[in-house]
């Protein structure tokens, strides 16, 4: 292994970064507007309402010591589908809003390096009750899902953008997380792209426990093909590309 290569993907661990950055010249204390919370969408775009958590009283009741106990990796699923109520569980306890601050802030129900929340969240949906197969969008501000379009086999072309990890296609539905780094360089100009990576880890590790909450699994994916990935979402894979997935489904 090439001792200098090494060092440099190495690096990217390190804080050192902040030593090289001039905040004062970051967008944020240039006085440009933040980017927006959310992605925009069409008007007369559909969207699903999910299920409120005031109303999802008997969805998540377990200890938390008993969920971190609990908490494993699970690539195998049944063939049973999950309930509005269960998506709208996952998706609350993963990016849910609590408080909206300003136009470019929020308190969310994960931590993030100066409350950016830079993800945004896909689902591949294949078994949830009442929603038909799909590629859906979580809008956390509204608490719905946007469907953003169908696709073919999608179950094969997930598996596939997945590097052939067969539970990718096989799970009830597959979170995919993008990142569209200017809301963190926003505020800390390259300073910004290790803390992404960090946000990343709390996200998932929320849908970890919530799933252990409603009966489900689930199992973090990092190795994907990106540009089949980022091409089946249809993003650009340059101001916004995929980040990190996880499928979920109903434990054996």
């Amino acid at each position: 292994m090439d001792r200098k290569t090494l060092e440099t993907c190495r690096s990217f661990l390190k804080d050192t970064i902040r030593q090289a950055v001039n905040f004062s010249e970051t967008d944020q204390n240039l006085h440009i507007p933040p980017p927006p919370l959310e992605k925009p969408y069409a008007p007369d775009a559909k969207r699903i309402e999910l299920r409120s958590v005031e109303t999802l009283k008997n969805i998540g009741l377990i200890d938390l010591g008993t969920a971190i106990a609990k908490r494993k990796s699970c690539r195998n699923y049944s063939n049973a589908s999950l309930s509005i109520e269960e998506l709208s569980f996952l998706l609350w306890a993963t990016q849910g809003i609590k408080v909206k601050l300003d136009a470019g802030h929020a308190l969310r129900t994960v931590p993030s390096a100066g409350c950016r929340h830079a993800f945004e969240t896909y689902l591949s949906i294949i078994r949830v009750a009442g929603l038909d197969k799909g590629v859906y969008r979580y809008l956390p501000l509204e608490h719905q899902l946007l469907f953003e379009f169908d696709e073919e086999n999608l179950e094969g072309k997930i598996t596939r953008a997945a590097l052939g990890q067969p539970f990718a296609g096989e799970a009830a539905v597959t979170f995919i997380w993008t990142v569209i780094p200017y809301r963190m360089e926003w505020r800390y100009g390259l300073a910004g792209h290790k803390v992404i990576a960090l946000d990343a880890g709390h996200v998932c590790q929320n849908l970890y426990l919530a799933c252990e909450a409603i009966g489900a699994g689930t199992c973090a994916i990092a190795a994907y093909d990106q540009a089949a990935m980022d091409t089946l979402l249809r993003v650009d894979g340059k101001e916004e590309f995929t980040i990190y997935l996880a499928p979920v489904g109903k434990k054996l």
